[in-house]
């Protein structure tokens, strides 16, 4: 994690979790968290069983051009990407998995910008699963806010360990990126430790190079 809302946002996370996979739903606290609301949100499972916004912050909301309420969490991202992001989220519903997604935002005019995900699991109960997170722009460029972002492309991922929080510094394998379905399921990454996907390859961290 490289931003100060995601940062703060895990701490805050860790903190009420006290051990548990997640903590419940009723123990956030807006107030707590007071400077991130405009960049946070919550994510749950539809009658579909898909995930969509359940709430979603100000700033968010104008990043974006609209009101995210009630849309669908996978359909901001790239068709090509919505099946993997839509994987990630369900792992954080039922897994209680942590994700960080690092993406590339494209402006209905052209322009772009990355920003920061982190998706943390909450305690809803096994029918009302939710997800809280962050979204933080890299870089704050003028027209952020004004020229919405219409579009965005995956540039890595990470599935954290709450208990190491990122403190393991070894070796990525690269992996082809025509991995079938199940090596790119959240459980399978979760198992096989912090995961990156970059363009055409999806990159594991641990292990030795083969």
């Amino acid at each position: 994690m490289n931003q100060n809302g995601s940062i703060t946002l895990f701490q805050y996370w860790n903190r009420l979790r006290d051990g548990r996979p997640a903590p419940k739903r009723s123990e956030v606290e807006p107030a707590d968290i007071k400077s991130l609301l405009a960049d946070t949100f919550i994510l749950e499972r539809d009658t579909r069983g898909q995930a969509v916004f359940r709430l979603a912050g100000t700033r968010l909301c104008a990043c974006y051009g609209r009101e995210l309420k009630g849309f669908s969490f996978p359909s901001l991202w790239r068709e090509k990407d919505q099946r993997l992001v839509s994987r990630l989220i369900h792992g954080v519903f039922d897994q209680k998995s942590v994700v960080l997604i690092v993406f590339e935002g494209f402006s209905r005019n052209g322009r772009s910008n990355r920003f920061e995900l982190l998706a943390l699991p909450l305690d809803g109960g096994v029918e009302n699963p939710r997800c809280l997170g962050v979204i933080s722009a890299v870089e704050k460029p003028f027209w952020l806010g004004a020229d919405p972002i219409t579009d965005a492309l995956i540039d890595s991922i990470r599935v954290i360990d709450p208990e190491k929080e990122l403190l393991s510094n070894r070796p990525a394998i690269d992996v082809p990126s025509l991995v079938p379905d199940e090596l790119a399921a959240p459980e399978t990454i979760s198992a096989l430790g912090r995961a990156r996907r970059i363009r055409h390859l999806v990159v594991f961290d641990g292990g030795r190079e083969e």
